[in-house]
């Protein structure tokens, strides 16, 4: 059976809520960008069982379209960009090493994924699988040193020196309290195909030293502007104007209740959320 006989178009759009106009403009890119990014949250539920998630397109349907499931970024992108092509967009993957917290860009693997979106002859950055608070809720162009607004965030691309030999550029996200700029992360525009994913995605999902092998790891951005994360025990809740609120869950009923209720993802029974 091939990907688009697996995928569902009608039952997507249903799922992230999109009522919007089916054609490959800028406004369904940015709609359909921004209702899937508040409509399925990042989530390692399967890694951390030890087990690497499918990119399967009848897979991902059954797991985040018809359940209430959500997924991490080689789950999420590959979706959207299926979502994207049969819209009538040209999709491009791409990969990139995430900076947040390391020392350059060039220290770690090339082990999150992201797209290249064309609209009427322009590329965008597409990412709807980004799991931290300085993600992106709408693409942005790729163009350089310029800010953009959006969903009550702020990003920009900077081209970063480098030794290769494509123009390597580095997401940033503004801090909503100190306005300091945050690389995110870091990529080129080399073109990636699905077995690269495939082994990416098996790598970050079973590899010992992965942290997404270690404890559950969610996020979900709300329309209001708040953003939920849970990195294992630890719940943080950022407000609209960057307050952060943290509380440590010490018990998994407790646990499992707030995944279900405020990220909306149902737990399967063989995941222990605070083991």
């Amino acid at each position: 059976m091939s990907d688009k006989e697996q995928y569902d178009l009608d039952a997507y759009l249903d799922r992230i809520g999109w009522k919007g106009e089916r054609r490959a403009g800028l406004a369904t890119l940015r709609g359909v960008h921004l209702a899937h990014s508040l409509s399925l949250p990042f989530e390692n539920l399967d890694p951390v069982t030890g087990s690497a998630p499918s990119l399967a397109p009848g897979d991902l349907m059954a797991k985040m379209v018809r359940g209430r499931r959500g997924g991490y970024c080689y789950e999420q992108n590959t979706l959207l960009r299926l979502a994207l092509e049969a819209l009538g967009f040209r999709v491009t993957p791409l990969a990139g090493r995430v900076v947040v917290g390391a020392g350059s860009p060039g220290s770690r693997p090339r082990t999150h994924a992201m797209l290249q979106v064309e609209v009427a002859g322009e590329p965008y950055l597409a990412d709807v699988g980004f799991g931290a608070v300085g993600a992106l809720l709408l693409p942005v162009p790729l163009v350089p040193g310029t800010e953009y607004e959006g969903a009550g965030r702020r990003h920009r691309l900077e081209p970063l020196p480098h030794d290769g030999p494509s123009e390597l550029w580095e997401l940033q996200a503004r801090d909503r309290q100190t306005g300091e700029w945050t690389g995110q992360y870091a990529f080129t525009q080399e073109p990636f195909s699905a077995p690269d994913l495939e082994v990416f995605n098996w790598f970050v999902a079973t590899h010992p030293r992965s942290p997404f092998t270690r404890r559950p790891y969610l996020q979900r951005p709300l329309p209001d502007g708040r953003h939920l994360c849970l990195d294992g025990p630890l719940l943080t809740e950022t407000a609209a104007d960057g307050t952060v609120t943290e509380r440590v869950l010490t018990e998994e009923t407790e646990a499992r209740k707030v995944v279900e209720e405020r990220f909306g993802i149902a737990v399967p029974a063989r995941v222990t959320l605070l083991g």
